[in-house]
């Protein structure tokens, strides 16, 4: 059998998913490729891509159509975008993906965005670099309202540790429920009335049709002048093009973007200049374990694919 294994992350990171799978199956062989540009050559061979669906970017169907043997993609993130919806993936191609073990990294990630945003952080680096003593009155999470879109378990971490805080959290989803940490739960359908009482908006929701652009025009506009955005889902969640304008304009005081319609962010896109947008480059979940929790559930994939057992894999979007 053949693993192929696609990965833009630092050299020590691929080398670390690499030798686990080839170190318990020396018997197959397993191929590492760190650009997708780099891929085609592995393709008409590959029975398995192992990867994150970001990595395909803009040649994910040009990957799929390729691969002609392919009978297994295992996405290394919770977002099967960028795979599951390419018209390219045959029906056939079992699709798994990870699973329960991004809520610590990301919940800390959005509230070190949350805290970031609070105490202008991007405004203190700047009077660093310029040497430059300033002093404001910093802005509390206590006692303020955050919603969060998405109630998967990420968002299951992260309502806790705000409520300790001090925060009231509101959920906002597709099907309300009751869930521990949070104060209330809003239906998705209702999303532009919810919003109008948040101080922090945090997005988790997976990307599809029914999410794209979900937090239009309409959306932000009757977000508080006030409020925060905090994007950790993907960038097609929101209509980019209407954030610029409320961010521009003052419509809201700012916005932490974790992902963004097109990744790598171009260096000339206006985000990058925007004073009140804090850009990190897509990793909220990305840790220093990360892979040390991964690789085992690779691992026993792989494991049960090999012996056939394909019914009781773990994780499983598309069989």
């Amino acid at each position: 059998m053949n693993i192929l294994i696609l990965l833009t992350l630092p050299l020590e990171v691929r080398q670390e998913y690499h030798h686990a799978i080839r170190d318990a199956f020396p018997e197959h062989t397993v191929d590492l490729v760190e650009n997708v540009a780099l891929i085609d050559r592995y393709l008409p061979d590959a029975d398995v891509l192992i990867t994150f669906a970001p990595h395909l970017g803009e040649r994910a169907d040009e990957v799929f159509r390729a691969a002609g043997k392919l009978k297994w993609v295992q996405a290394l993130g919770t977002g099967v975008d960028n795979i599951a919806d390419r018209p390219a993936l045959r029906p056939d191609v079992i699709l798994t993906r990870m699973h329960a073990i991004h809520g610590p990294p990301m919940a800390e990630a959005a509230l070190m965005a949350m805290l970031a945003l609070s105490r202008d952080l991007p405004r203190l680096i700047r009077n660093q670099q310029n040497r430059h003593w300033e002093r404001w009155p910093a802005r509390l999470l206590e006692g303020k309202t955050v919603g969060i879109l998405g109630i998967g378990a990420i968002a299951e971490v992260l309502a806790p540790r705000c409520r300790m805080m001090g925060m009231r959290v509101i959920g906002i989803t597709s099907s309300p429920r009751d869930v521990a940490g949070f104060d209330s739960m809003v239906s998705r359908d209702d999303l532009a009335e919810a919003v109008r009482e948040l101080d922090y908006f945090i997005l988790l929701t997976p990307y599809s049709k029914d999410t794209h652009h979900l937090v239009d025009a309409r959306v932000l506009a009757a977000m508080k002048p006030d409020a925060y955005l905090i994007n950790l889902a993907r960038g097609g969640v929101v209509d980019e093009d209407a954030l610029l304008e409320v961010l521009r304009f003052g419509g809201i005081a700012g916005a932490a973007l974790d992902v963004f319609s097109q990744e790598p962010l171009p260096n000339d896109h206006p985000f990058w200049t925007l004073p009140n947008v804090l850009i990190t480059p897509h990793v909220g979940g990305f840790n220093d374990g990360y892979a040390r929790q991964a690789i085992p559930l690779v691992l026993e994939n792989i494991r049960r694919f090999l012996a056939g057992d394909t019914v009781n894999m773990v994780n499983v979007v598309q069989r």
